[in-house]
């Protein structure tokens, strides 16, 4: 996997995204605020866009319409001849995909903070693609030494010769805010003012990089996803049992071999049975039900990131 070359000049054109899946509160009334008050996201060297992703999810209060939003910016569904019958989220992909892409061009977006929230419990969770996005890991690591009381745990989807798929892809970096537990179709004041000062301290962060502060290597520690679990079921389909009580709401903690995972209806426990250590996450979130999944295993990992170029400072956009 290549890495994804280091920004070398300012970021002047950031967007902050809500309401990509629309029953996720904080980031849907986020962008509905900041769309009629944008001054909050303004800086001295730029100035972020509010963006409400799906309109139509957001109106029904509905993860998605016909197809998961978060899921549709591969090439194979931005790059195919649009047809009437194209699922509703696949057009808006294509739409925001002109307005923040096209994805891997230069004309993209510099940078696109996507908001959602989850059902587990998740705490303050940051979402990136790989190790390998520079700009992205060093955002982490000034939102971890910010917020210590917040842990902001670091998860990277991408595997290994995978295309990425989410919404923030299409920038030429990018990262989402993953906060929890907050129920869906839920606004819980705690997580919302959680998410609003999140959401300012990365603006804040990109204004320093374009002020030409110096950010030097350092080692992180992160999750991948190594697998899913999906519940045990029935021979026609059905739940046959639901996450143990001795698994539920342990995000991101160890999951030793032996350990119950699943609590049958029967009455029995079923035990992990895997050889190594992992770290589940997103347990019993609700909208993986139909995905099949009742929690992700990942394994943690530490790396370098690398020294970031200093810029030079920069001035004020011209009015």
């Amino acid at each position: 996997m290549c890495s994804l070359p280091v920004p070398r000049e300012p970021l002047r054109r950031v967007a902050v995204t809500g309401g990509t899946h629309g029953n996720e509160m904080s980031g849907v009334y986020l962008a509905r605020h900041w769309l009629q008050a944008p001054a909050e996201l303004q800086r001295l060297s730029f100035s972020a866009v509010p963006v409400l992703a799906n309109p139509a999810a957001t109106a029904a209060c509905r993860r998605y319409v016909d197809h998961d939003l978060n899921r549709a910016f591969t090439s194979s569904f931005l790059n195919s001849r649009p047809t009437p019958d194209d699922p509703y989220e696949v057009t808006r992909a294509r739409e925001l995909n002109q307005l923040l892409g096209p994805k891997a061009s230069g004309r993209a977006f510099d940078f696109v903070l996507d908001l959602h929230n989850t059902t587990a419990n998740m705490g303050t969770c940051l979402i990136a693609k790989s190790s390998h996005e520079v700009f992205a890991m060093h955002l982490c690591r000034h939102l971890q030494l910010q917020y210590p009381e917040l842990s902001c745990q670091v998860f990277l989807y991408q595997r290994s010769g995978e295309e990425s798929y989410n919404l923030d892809s299409v920038a030429k970096n990018g990262l989402a805010l993953e906060l929890g537990p907050q129920p869906q179709g839920v606004l819980r004041a705690d997580i919302f003012s959680r998410m609003r000062t999140l959401v300012a301290t990365v603006l804040d962060f990109i204004e320093l990089f374009n002020q030409g502060a110096a950010f030097p290597a350092f080692e992180m520690e992160a999750y991948r996803p190594v697998g899913v679990v999906d519940f045990p079921r029935t021979d026609a389909g059905n739940l046959a049992g639901t996450v143990h009580p001795q698994l539920q709401d342990r995000d991101f903690q160890p999951l030793q071999p032996g350990a119950p995972i699943f609590q049958m209806f029967s009455g029995e426990d079923l035990l992990y049975d895997g050889e190594s250590t992992v770290y589940p996450v997103f347990i019993n979130e609700a909208a993986y039900y139909e995905k099949g999944i009742a929690f992700v295993q990942t394994e943690k990992f530490t790396f370098t990131v690398p020294a970031m170029p200093v810029l030079n400072p920069v001035p004020s956009p011209a009015s």
